[in-house]
């Protein structure tokens, strides 16, 4: 009985060698969801990473055949994570620092009909490009309230078409697309990755940079309390350090001459010039950290 011959084609044999190339060659290897990426937005997003990284979209079986050739146990539960609409990404870009990038890099995307609206979407006042026509009709089926301008459609009053939370209706869908209202952001969705130079294999990357900058602040203001308190100087410390001390002294003056406590100020006083935003956040931060010191 004759064995049966598989035959590889040149093209999946050069593949398999090109993607093991890259994966030796590479410091970081990525898995991404490209799920509901239009080919736009997809040709558009890869264009930015040109420089950084080296995107594809092989077949699972490519991908799978060449992490099992990895000398590195870890790395070949990469293959878990290798599902449909899924891209991987070569890159010598740390494994975090490349997975912030490729969120940092979402682009605008149209709605489609039947897609839960992510916030309020609104229909803006003012001139459009759009004449007189159907449009006038589609519009109104909407409750916005038009007026022609120069022959062209122009909005009296902004109008939210769709709540947040709710399904976007088509016509609601059709409008934002004639109006080139983009709601949604599309992307690249870092789902796990492989450090080749640490030897180290994340999965389920999560980054929240908004929720690490809070955290990071308030521990900051949580040492920079309890660096004042022992009295530890540098940079950061030394105001705080040399108000305390002006403080201690003047209640001493107080003690030594018999001064009285000075009085407690009104509860009302004249209105102050208010801080710039960002001065005022930082001196209420620090406010927080340090209230314990300074009474």
């Amino acid at each position: 009985m004759k064995s049966k011959i598989t035959h590889v084609s040149k093209k999946k044999i050069q593949s398999v060698k090109e993607l093991t190339g890259l994966m030796n060659e590479k410091r970081t290897i990525l898995i991404a969801s490209i799920k509901n990426i239009p080919a736009s937005q997809f040709q558009e997003i890869s264009k930015k990473f040109r420089e950084k990284a080296v995107i594809k979209v092989p077949k699972k079986n490519l991908i799978n055949r060449v992490l099992d050739s990895s000398k590195e146990d870890s790395m070949k539960n990469l293959k878990d994570e290798v599902q449909d609409s899924v891209a991987v990404i070569f890159s010598d870009l740390e494994p975090f620092e490349l997975a912030s990038d490729l969120l940092d890099n979402k682009i605008a995307a149209r709605a489609k009909p039947g897609q839960i609206a992510p916030e309020d979407i609104a229909v803006p006042a003012g001139p459009t490009d759009l004449v007189p026509g159907p449009a006038i009709t589609e519009l109104g089926n909407l409750g916005i309230q038009i007026q022609i301008d120069k022959g062209k459609i122009s909005i009296k009053q902004e109008k939210v078409i769709a709540k947040e939370g709710e399904k976007i209706s088509r016509g609601a869908a059709d409008i934002m697309s004639k109006l080139d209202i983009k709601p949604f952001k599309v992307g690249f969705i870092p789902l796990s990755a492989f450090d080749t130079k640490d030897n180290k294999l994340y999965l389920e990357i999560k980054i929240d940079k908004e929720e690490a900058l809070a955290d990071l602040k308030e521990r900051f203001n949580k040492a920079l309390g309890f660096a004042v308190g022992i009295g530890y100087t540098s940079e950061d410390t030394i105001r705080f350090l040399i108000s305390k001390a002006e403080a201690g002294a003047r209640r001493i003056n107080r003690i030594v001459t018999g001064e009285p406590e000075p009085e407690v100020a009104p509860a009302q006083e004249a209105p102050q010039p208010e801080a710039p935003k960002e001065e005022k956040e930082e001196a209420e931060s620090s406010a927080e950290g340090l209230a314990s010191l300074f009474g």
